[in-house]
């Protein structure tokens, strides 16, 4: 029997733990964040990452700041800035700032009470946000396994797994469930430069949950395409504007310009959690650049030429035209566009 997905965080004893996903695939370590200090770097520095493990763990810091406030004396006064710095840690995915307006909405509902109160209602609403991720993705999975056909080789970018959720995964979980349901599928690992979160963590992933796998390099996609070798295209999100334009990791554009022109379906899954109507396309994206030593050097050694420039643009955008299908935990959304979306998100409001 193969093993439990990796635990992507947990809170116990006042603390939120964090696998340190920096160390993987060669070490398993929990980063214990005490501080939300602690939890604005870990989500910065990539400890955790994928939107909606990123969205649980500010949820989680607005309970340490919480409690700091508390323990300090001065009241709760001091948490907006708290909430603002989690806020911009990372600026594409969206399920940061949806994670935080529902703390926020729970500390406007919990205002009165002593400090302790507080502290336990927003401890209440960040479990309740990690409890409903793992519900979620089984849902998305569910909805997705119905696209999967037998016998399906599949390609797939990044990481967007247990790694990156609080467990099951999305694009994954849609993996993991055509599998549960007897499938028969093989799929194909994008290393994903330039923090090869494919290599190190989809591959460490499907590896340990006995699903074949093959780890190709992102200049492969074209070749395995063209010459036939991939039913279909799944990959994640990290932010969906109001008309489908959606954000993924650096590359996903590539593959879904591939897929289109080879006749093979390009699928997103994402959480409703990671639509975005104020946007309306694309263009509104905030496109995190990070650091150029990413690209320039790799586990501590330069792999290219001292002085050269780099850029490290995290994320590109695919058009919504693109886009064979949105799948999400209240269904699929086969080409999407402005109407669908918005009728996706009523549904779950009724």
């Amino acid at each position: 029997m193969s093993p439990e997905p990796l635990q992507t965080l947990y809170w116990e004893d006042d603390s939120l733990f964090l696998l340190d996903q920096r160390l993987l695939p060669g070490e398993i370590r929990y980063l214990q964040c005490r501080t939300v200090a602690d939890v604005v770097t870990a989500i910065k520095e990539m400890v955790v990452r994928g939107a909606p493990a990123i969205g649980i763990s500010a949820a989680f810091g607005v309970v340490l700041a919480a409690k700091e406030a508390g323990a300090a004396g001065g009241g709760l006064s001091g948490l907006q800035e708290a909430i603002t710095a989690l806020r911009s840690a990372r600026p594409t995915a969206v399920n940061l700032d949806w994670a935080l307006r529902r703390m926020e909405r729970r500390l406007e509902h919990a205002a009165g009470g002593t400090c302790e109160e507080v502290v336990d209602a927003l401890a209440e609403e960040a479990q309740a946000i990690l409890d409903e991720d793992i519900l979620t993705n089984r849902k998305i999975g569910a909805h997705g396994a119905a696209l999967i056909p037998d016998g399906a080789s599949i390609l797939t970018h990044c990481n967007a797994g247990a790694l990156a959720t609080a467990g099951y995964g999305t694009a994954l979980g849609v993996i993991r469930a055509a599998v549960a349901q007897g499938k028969h599928l093989h799929i194909y690992v994008d290393e994903t430069r330039p923090l090869l979160q494919g290599a190190r963590l989809t591959a460490l992933e499907l590896l340990r949950e006995e699903i074949p796998a093959t780890l190709v390099t992102d200049s492969c996609a074209g070749y395995l395409i063209s010459a036939g070798k991939v039913s279909l295209v799944i990959v994640g999100a990290d932010r969906i504007a109001a008309n489908g334009d959606t954000a993924n990791k650096i590359g996903t554009y590539t593959l879904a310009v591939l897929a289109q022109r080879h006749e093979i379906p390009f699928y997103i899954a994402a959480p409703c959690s990671t639509i975005d109507l104020s946007l309306e396309d694309g263009r509104g994206i905030v496109i995190e650049e990070r650091d150029p030593a990413e690209v320039t050097m790799f586990n501590g050694q330069k792999i290219a030429p001292a002085g050269i420039d780099a850029l490290n643009p995290a994320f590109d955008v695919t058009p919504a035209e693109l886009i064979s299908a949105i799948i999400t935990e209240r269904g699929l959304l086969q080409r999407p566009d402005r109407a669908g979306l918005k009728n996706l998100l009523t549904k779950g409001e009724r």
